[in-house]
């Protein structure tokens, strides 16, 4: 057996970022992969989708400016080292939140993460698995993994695991190691949110991403599940914010409306919380709260993320077998070209 060689540079990894949730969680990643040198990028488009983020066609996604630019800012903020759109040098590794669209520059190995909780299946999905001319990304999330161009596929439990497999993708490339934001949510129960006792109702960006969503139905409902319990609303991020408050003036007078702030938090202190298909009816379910949303709450339970409170830690590992496993081809193929390697020996 030929020895395995290291490079003697430290590996780099690229990091493809998104929504703050999933921001964070590759921040997380990285964090626990010290021996490497990490970049981070916003989520990126190539080809003709790049031309419609300059149009403003992909506004509504984390693939528009408005996004990237709160990808950025975070970055900034935690001076983390930024390479938009991968294309400052090579990468040994890329670290993807989505792959919904998989860049055409990468060629390194991909290891794609589990954001949270998936779109439901839709017709767009069962018409992408027969005709796969039509793009993973009309389907929205649900169609997480079918890209199958990743070496493994790190998500959230058990439940998911087969979620996946029975959709089509490979058991052997899915590993279980929890994600990073829901694998501990019991630490959201310590906070300084200062309400306590009420209803959260957290709505959806539904209509800025093309799907129908009665929004005075959702809120008139709210009202009645609440049971005189004040309400309060927490808008999605990528929410048009002053209609939304405008809404809820009108059906739901004297509700409390955050359109910033950690939402986490807020389920910790909540008595009730309604959603339609946020990951935080996740947080709701491991911290015992009384949950109303659009899935069935059996299979809620069967799919929630372990409570590790190391899924980053894990991921990290699984990122260091694969680039264990590619150096040791690459470094096979050249002893069999009769090249001798330019790099250190590892014992």
């Amino acid at each position: 057996m030929s020895q395995l060689v290291r490079s003697t540079q430290r590996p780099k990894v690229l990091f493809i970022c998104g929504s703050i949730n999933q921001t964070r969680q590759m921040h997380q990643i990285a964090e626990q992969m010290p021996e490497v040198e990490p970049y981070f990028t916003p989520y990126y488009v190539t080809g003709i989708l790049s031309l419609w983020k300059k149009l403003g066609f992909l506004e509504m996604s984390i693939g528009g400016h408005k996004l990237s630019k709160r990808c950025l800012d975070y970055l900034e903020q935690h001076k983390l080292a930024i390479d938009e759109g991968g294309k400052g040098r090579d990468y040994d590794l890329v670290v993807t939140c989505t792959d919904q669209v998989v860049p055409n520059n990468i060629n390194a190995p991909l290891i794609l993460v589990q954001e949270g909780m998936l779109d439901p299946i839709n017709i767009l999905f069962h018409l992408h698995k027969v005709f796969r001319f039509i793009p993973r990304w009309m389907a929205g999330t649900a169609a997480t993994g079918q890209s199958m161009a990743f070496e493994r596929f790190c998500v959230a439990s058990e439940g998911y695991r087969d979620y996946f497999a029975n959709h089509g993708i490979d058991r052997d490339r899915i590993v279980v190691t929890g994600i990073p934001n829901f694998d501990n949510c019991a630490r959201y129960l310590k906070n300084d949110f200062p309400h306590h006792g009420y209803c959260l109702v957290c709505t959806s960006d539904a209509r800025e991403t093309m799907k129908f969503d009665n929004r005075q139905a959702f809120i008139e409902d709210a009202k009645k599940k609440a049971r005189g319990k004040p309400l309060i609303f927490k808008l999605h991020p990528n929410e048009k914010v002053e209609r939304a408050k405008e809404e809820i003036e009108q059906w739901a007078p004297g509700s409390l409306v955050y359109s910033d702030g950690s939402a986490e938090e807020m389920v910790a202190n909540a008595d009730i919380v309604i959603c339609q298909y946020s990951s935080l009816a996740f947080v709701a379910l491991a911290l015992g709260k009384e949950l109303h949303s659009y899935f069935d709450q059996e299979e809620l339970a069967r799919l929630l993320p372990i409570q590790n409170r190391d899924s980053a830690s894990r991921i990290a590992g699984v990122c260091r077998g694969v680039m264990e496993a590619a150096l040791a081809r690459a470094n096979a193929r050249r002893l069999s070209a009769g090249l001798t390697p330019s790099v250190e020996t590892l014992p």
